[in-house]
């Protein structure tokens, strides 16, 4: 079956089957929330982005072994689920160094921009992206047989970044990282995993990039 990425919350997850990673979209709770999950073909050994709702929902997903929970920031409906998930499968968490207090769970692994995430034998570089909230993190998978994929959280959207609430500096901020961090750096093939919503790639959106800018969101 293709993947496409449109999921509804009710609906069925979307499975991804890459050469050495495994990705299941999940559909969950009010804000209709993408949670990811992440699965090694090598090892077994699972990651969860974003318990952000529902956890009966995502634990259907993702069984009894779950290694890791990352929370990409700390706004709430992007860890609703964090504690019920991690009190079932007894998983580490892992979230931005600025964004960790923010999250009521406590978090075992502080992550910095650059650092690198293992589920495995698969690598995810960590990206800090400035502005959505002070320390969201992006997650990039630099697939070694195929092109990148990146989970953005709030950060990066079909048709523009992330939610700055009208504040100039805050957006110039975000827009300036994901322009730097994301677009200057991977190849329009990479394809883009939101917080909320459908897939995208940065070819579709490298376009707009100006339009973006002048518009101010």
């Amino acid at each position: 079956m293709t993947y496409h990425g449109a999921v509804k919350v009710g609906g069925p997850p979307e499975l991804r089957e890459l050469a050495h990673l495994m990705i299941t979209k999940i559909a969950v709770g009010p804000f209709e929330n993408n949670a990811y999950l992440l699965r090694c073909r090598a090892t077994d050994e699972q990651l969860l982005i974003d318990a952000a709702a529902q956890a009966p929902v995502l634990l259907e997903s993702v069984g009894e072994q779950l290694a890791t929970v990352v929370t990409t920031h700390r706004h709430h409906d992007h860890w609703a689920a964090l504690a019920e998930v991690v009190e079932a499968t007894g998983a580490r968490t892992a979230a931005g160094r600025i964004d960790a207090p923010g999250i009521p769970v406590p978090t075992d692994i502080l992550l910095d921009d650059g650092d690198v995430l293992r589920v495995g034998q698969v690598e995810l570089r960590v990206r800090h992206l400035v502005g959505h909230t002070p320390g969201a993190i992006v997650l990039i998978y630099d697939d070694p047989q195929g092109h990148p994929h990146v989970f953005t959280g709030d950060c990066l959207f079909p048709g523009g970044v992330g939610n700055t609430e009208k504040d100039p500096a805050r957006f110039a901020s975000l827009f300036r990282d994901v322009k730097e961090k994301i677009f200057d750096a991977l190849p329009d093939e990479a394809w883009v995993y939101p917080g909320h919503g459908n897939d995208t790639t940065l070819g579709a959106e490298r376009p707009y990039l100006d339009e973006w800018r002048a518009r101010g969101w």
